[in-house]
């Protein structure tokens, strides 16, 4: 995950996680990180905005929030994430303008116009198996660009991409473990099936 403004990303990234009470359980996540140059971008946008985040988390869509697994599953979910990618095809998506979880959640995001629907069966096949698990809240994939910082800041967050369209290629999963260090470390790749077609 690259520092604002360009460079090669490092493999680490910090977001809330769920506690871990004790060894033998770790918190993971899994996410499609969003490639360059639109990751630069929307990462220097996060940045401008005041956002501290931004110099450690790269623009991502969530497919699984911060999960507490078993460290005895790690090889079965190791295998399940590999199965995921190798029956996904690559897929775009479309960035367009901006929304807000305000005020429930003080995030504001880039909105996906077309391709939130792949971004939606792909997480509910990562739910299964290993990962299964109910989530809190209905999912709504989208990329985040301002947190918890006051409103002024968040109104010219939010005005400042309303007008952002991009679109995207999308080639693969990002596997998260949440260090001992508070830090989140990426785990793993796993590419999608080059030889697949999207719809």
């Amino acid at each position: 995950m690259s520092q604002p403004g360009g460079g090669a990303p490092p493999p680490t990234m910090s977001m809330p996680v769920v506690p871990r009470p004790d060894d033998d359980l770790v918190t993971i996540g899994v996410v499609i990180d969003i490639p360059q140059p639109h990751s630069d971008f929307l990462r220097q946008c996060r940045a401008d905005f005041g956002d501290p985040l931004a110099a450690v988390i790269p623009p991502h869509i969530t497919l699984l929030p911060p999960t507490l697994v078993p460290q005895a599953d790690d090889q079965a979910i190791e295998d399940h994430l590999r199965a995921v990618a190798a029956v996904t095809a690559p897929f775009s998506i479309t960035l367009a303008g901006t929304g807000s979880f305000r005020p429930v959640t003080p995030v504001v995001f880039v909105k996906l116009e077309d391709g939130a629907e792949h971004c939606a069966d792909l997480q509910r096949l990562l739910r299964t198996g290993p990962l299964k698990r109910t989530l809190p809240f209905d999912y709504h994939p989208h990329i985040t660009v301002a947190h918890h910082l006051d409103d002024t800041a968040m109104d010219r967050a939010e005005a400042a991409l309303a007008d952002y369209r991009s679109t995207v290629g999308l080639t693969g999963l990002n596997f998260y473990e949440h260090g001992r260090d508070g830090v989140w470390q990426l785990r793993r790749r796993f590419a999608f099936r080059a030889d697949l077609t999207s719809d």
